[in-house]
């Protein structure tokens, strides 16, 4: 299911995305409200949506609004978000979701298929240029939660994290347990208002992390 309000962007992602054996485009919303009446009425297995969409006033509804509905109403829906916008406190805010799939609508079509091929696998995609602008420093740190500060063991579980190595292989190299390894990540995510290792990942290159 495709929604967005600019017509042409509907045809172009719906050309593109018919391109590939097995997809069906089972309808079309311009609008929050006949997105919502498309949803009661349409099966789908995945949303590509807008995130901003102007209703039929012409009042523009809180993109992160409508997908906590459509979440909380369609939990099995897998969404996909393309977004103009560049705001990092609402990117940070999709991302840190830890659900929903987010890219550029700057980004080139193959990677919408890649984030779309993710989303029906149950995993989460966030494009190339969503990590980008959320690892360059802005005037939002102020949007930084305040325990930013970690011990020196969650430092060095995120910094191993981030670059890429396991649970099992940061367990073997601190020499701990996985468990262990598990619970100060999780801890320490917490403390950086970050629910998964996309938002992680994008927080480190923006902000570091430091010992408290």
């Amino acid at each position: 299911m495709l929604a967005d309000d600019h017509p042409f962007v509907l045809l172009g992602v719906r050309a593109a995305l018919e391109m590939h054996a097995g997809v069906t485009i089972v309808g079309e919303a311009a609008t929050p409200g006949s997105l919502i009446k498309l949803l009661q009425s349409t099966p789908c297995d995945v949303l590509v949506t807008d995130l901003r969409m102007p209703d039929a006033s012409g009042a523009v509804e809180d993109g992160l609004d409508l997908v906590r509905r459509i979440r909380c109403g369609w939990p099995l829906l897998r969404i996909v978000v393309m977004t103009a916008l560049t705001n990092t406190a609402i990117l940070r805010a999709i991302v840190s979701d830890g659900v929903v799939s987010t890219l550029s609508k700057m980004e080139t079509t193959d990677e919408l298929w890649q984030a779309i091929e993710a989303s029906g696998k149950g995993e989460v995609y966030v494009g190339r240029s969503i990590i980008e602008a959320l690892a360059q420093p802005g005037d939002d740190a102020c949007d930084l939660p305040p325990a930013s500060r970690l011990s020196r063991r969650q430092v060095e579980v995120i910094r191993m994290s981030v670059r890429g190595q396991s649970i099992s292989e940061i367990a073997v190299a601190l020499g701990c347990h996985r468990r262990t390894v598990s619970r100060q990540k999780r801890e320490a995510m917490a403390k950086l208002g970050v629910t998964n290792d996309p938002g992680l990942f994008a927080y480190v290159r923006a902000y570091g992390v430091y010992e408290s």
